[in-house]
């Protein structure tokens, strides 16, 4: 059993198509993920007190922070555009595309991967400052929407008992829970 968390690796996104997923495509320079629970309690006051209460899952919202984001990650999900001359452009009537997210935690009794269904990533802000006495890394960060997918499921994450040929095929395509062993 897991005690701490240390360690960010292996993300991938995977399109989603008509009839399931793309193939996932590695995005190099992960640097970090910041998700947050989104729902709201549902409370129900009857007989003078709490009759029912629930929360709703919508899924996660946050960021995902890369050294430089991929141009095949720009073309293939942000919808960008790259014409005859190499030259890329952002069209602002072209929608990004939703897909499925895939990554690694390190963990101090190994790996815990995880797929997120129903993405959608905004456009990453664009920020540069100009070369001191010492050169400063600038990031680039996404913001990003996890819903559930039309079965409901947000996410899958493996587990300690979780069989060697899904570990195996993680990134090879997208989990979806019908793989046997």
């Amino acid at each position: 059993m897991s005690k701490v968390r240390f360690g960010f690796k292996n993300v991938y996104y995977a399109p989603i198509l008509e009839n399931g997923y793309g193939t996932p495509v590695k995005l190099d320079g992960a640097v970090s993920m910041s998700l947050t629970a989104s729902g709201d309690n549902v409370e129900f006051y009857a007989d003078d007190g709490l009759y029912f209460s629930d929360n709703a899952n919508n899924g996660y919202e946050g960021s995902l922070e890369f050294a430089l984001i991929p141009e095949h990650f720009k073309t293939a999900i942000l919808n960008e555009v790259v014409d005859a001359n190499g030259v890329s452009a952002e069209d602002a009537t072209r929608v990004t595309k939703p897909f499925a997210l895939l990554c690694e935690f390190t963990q101090d009794d190994g790996a815990k991967k995880f797929v997120f269904y129903h993405c959608t990533a905004s456009r990453p802000a664009i920020e540069a400052t100009t070369k001191g006495e010492t050169k400063e890394i600038k990031t680039e960060t996404l913001d990003i929407v996890c819903r559930p997918d039309s079965n409901g499921i947000v996410k899958r994450s493996t587990t300690a008992t979780t069989e060697t040929a899904v570990l195996n095929a993680w990134y090879t395509s997208v989990y979806d829970g019908s793989v046997s062993a």
